[in-house]
């Protein structure tokens, strides 16, 4: 399978001798759904400025398709669309034209520039506003038109810095539902967000930035099976009468009110025994949900090991 992206022992370090990334190694296979997550200065943004030709690193090798990033820049930037964390389009300029002069910037003819705009605007429900200034869209919206300007060069790679960031719930659902149809149909997409449901809905493979080291690199299901345990809030249609003996299938439980449980289960119990133990109980359940986001969890249990593991040394 083609590398999208490969990144061999790069490392950057600032004149104020701040240290961003340190021998970081990384491979995105074409067309995967990637998540590159970490906490603030990790070096998520800095890794993202050097793919994009915006930071000079300080030593390693980047390639996009086979490319080095550096002595290929034009051929680079065909295949490449970036999203970044901050609006940086002019708020006085039209929203269609946005999108126009960007393909003007990768050799677009008008005509061709024009399908595309309509083609991506369309698709991310900002044509009826095409003719508006963009200093009158809502940041959804705003974020909805940088992926949109991203795209109108239809790059084989794009990059998405919280793209979601401050963007309600419902608008989010509808963003995930188009960059998942964008993967399905051939694009590579690599993802930063602070949003980890948002990571395990739909990445399939994951790296952890931390310090300016990959300090985890493998797929979402190998990472989420790390887990031991899971927590459950469970809602019941009957108010409880008694305590609740669960057995050793359930290591530890907590009554919340008379028909909210929170229990704890081993990663290894499969649902079906759960819920055959609620009909031997005789427990109507009427919810069952996580009680916090897995990869939300082992993401904050694995960066804890890490800060231990740092003092120790």
């Amino acid at each position: 399978m083609t590398e999208a992206i490969q990144i061999s022992n790069l490392s950057k370090t600032y004149d104020n001798g701040l240290t961003a990334l340190r021998g970081v190694s990384l491979v995105v296979e074409e067309g995967d759904f990637f998540a590159l997550l970490g906490p603030n200065g990790a070096g998520k943004s800095t890794t993202i400025g050097i793919l994009s030709t915006l930071v000079r690193k300080s030593d390693g090798d980047v390639r996009i398709f086979g490319k080095n990033v550096e002595s290929h820049v034009y051929e680079t930037k065909l295949d490449l669309g970036v999203v970044p964390q901050e609006v940086n389009f002019s708020q006085f300029e039209k929203v269609g034209d946005i999108v126009l002069t960007q393909a003007g910037y990768y050799g677009l003819t008008r005509k061709v520039a024009a399908s595309r705009a309509e083609k991506y605007l369309k698709k991310l429900g900002l044509w009826e506003k095409r003719n508006e200034r963009s200093r009158s869209l809502s940041g959804g919206m705003k974020r909805r038109l940088m992926i949109a300007r991203a795209l109108v060069h239809e790059p084989r790679l794009l990059i998405l810095d919280e793209p979601t960031a401050g963007v309600d719930i419902e608008l989010r659902r509808s963003m995930w539902e188009f960059l998942s149809e964008l993967n399905q149909s051939g694009t590579t997409i690599i993802l930063t967000t602070h949003y980890l449901e948002e990571a395990e809905q739909l990445c399939r493979n994951i790296a952890i930035i931390d310090g300016g080291r990959i300090v985890e690199h493998c797929s979402m299901k190998k990472l989420l099976a790390q887990l031991d345990s899971h927590t459950y809030v469970i809602e019941l249609s009957d108010p409880m009468t008694g305590d609740i003996e669960f057995g050793p299938l359930v290591s530890s439980s907590v009554v919340l009110d008379s028909q909210t449980l929170e229990i704890t289960i081993s990663a290894n119990v499969g649902m079906s025994s759960l819920f055959d133990l609620f009909k031997k109980l005789d427990l109507k359940v009427q919810d069952l949900r996580m009680k916090s986001n897995r990869l939300e969890q082992l993401f904050l249990t694995k960066l804890e090991k890490l800060e231990e593991s740092q003092l120790v040394q």
